[in-house]
C-alpha cells in the first residue's frame, strides 16, 4: 500500500536575531523532508545548514527505500567531512555545524534519521509522540536521572548539543521507522519552535489543523530568540 502525503514548510529568523542560521528541504515527490539548525557563530551555522539542503535537494526521485535511506546516509557522511575540512582551514577552534532530521516515507512506513536536537514528532490519534531523542547534554542528564525533563529546556546548558553535523569525530545518526496511518501528522522542528511553545500546546495546534506557517508565526509572535523553521507531513484520512 501507498499513502499519499501532503507537506508543507516554514521558517523565520525569530523575534530577536537578524539572521536565520536554519535551513528546510520539503519535497513530497521525493518522500524526503529536512530540517537543519546551523550553530558555529559569524554565519558558520548558515554555511553548515545550507550544505545539508544542498546536498540532499539533488537527490533524485524513484529511488527505492533502501536507496534512497543510503543517499541520505553517504550525503551526511560527505558533508560532515567536508564541513570539518573547512573549520580546520578556518583556524583553530572553529566550528561550521548544524543539527539535523531527516524523514523519509515509502509505500506506508517512514523513517527518521537526526543528529542533534531538532526533532521530528508524530500526532497520531489526537496524542503527541515525540519520535526522535535529543542528541544533547540536558538529555543526558535527564537519562541518567540528575534532571527532571520539565527543567531541562531552562536550564543553563539547554543549548550544548552532543551530535551534529560538522561536529568533531565520526558521524553517527540515530534511525527510527515505523507505519504511516491514515490521519497521522508529522512535524519536524528546530528548537526556536519546542522552546517556545510547549509539546501540550504543539499538539493542540497539530489537532486543530494548524500547519507550519500558522505554528512558526505563533512562536515568532510569541517572541522566540531563536531563529524557527518546521516541516508537517500529513496522511490525509
Amino acid at each position: 500500500m501507498s499513502v499519499q502525503l501532503t507537506s508543507h514548510a516554514a521558517t523565520h529568523p525569530g523575534a530577536v536575531r537578524q539572521r536565520n542560521e536554519d535551513a528546510l528541504l520539503d519535497r513530497p515527490d521525493c518522500g524526503l523532508w529536512v530540517v537543519a539548525d546551523g550553530a558555529g557563530g559569524h554565519g558558520a551555522g548558515d554555511v553548515a545548514s545550507s550544505a545539508i539542503i544542498a546536498a540532499l535537494e539533488t537527490i533524485p526521485p524513484g529511488l527505492s527505500a533502501a536507496e534512497l535511506l543510503a543517499q541520505v546516509r553517504l550525503r551526511l557522511t560527505h558533508v560532515h567531512a567536508e564541513l570539518q575540512e573547512e573549520a580546520a582551514r578556518r583556524g583553530p577552534g572553529r566550528i561550521l555545524a548544524s543539527t539535523v532530521v531527516v524523514m523519509l516515507a515509502r509505500g506506508d512506513h517512514f523513517a527518521m534519521l537526526w543528529a542533534g536536537d531538532s526533532r521530528g514528532y508524530l500526532l497520531r490519534g489526537g496524542a503527541l509522540q515525540r519520535v526522535t531523542r535529543d542528541h544533547s547534554l540536558v538529555q543526558e542528564l535527564v537519562d541518567q536521572g540528575t534532571l527532571r525533563e520539565e527543567e531541562a529546556e531552562s536550564h543553563p546548558q539547554a543549548n550544548v548539543i552532543t551530535r551534529a553535523i560538522g561536529a568533531q569525530g565520526e558521524l553517527e545518526l540515530d534511525k527510527v521507522s515505523g507505519r504511516i496511518l491514515e490521519g497521522d501528522r508529522y512535524l519536524l522542528c528546530t528548537d526556536g519552535l519546542f522552546k517556545t511553545i510547549p509539546e501540550p500546546e504543539i499538539a493542540q495546534m497539530l489537532s486543530n489543523g494548524g500547519d507550519a506557517n500558522s505554528i512558526v508565526t505563533e512562536a515568532v509572535g510569541r517572541g522566540a530568540r531563536d531563529n524557527v523553521s518546521a516541516v508537517a507531513v500529513d496522511c490525509p484520512r
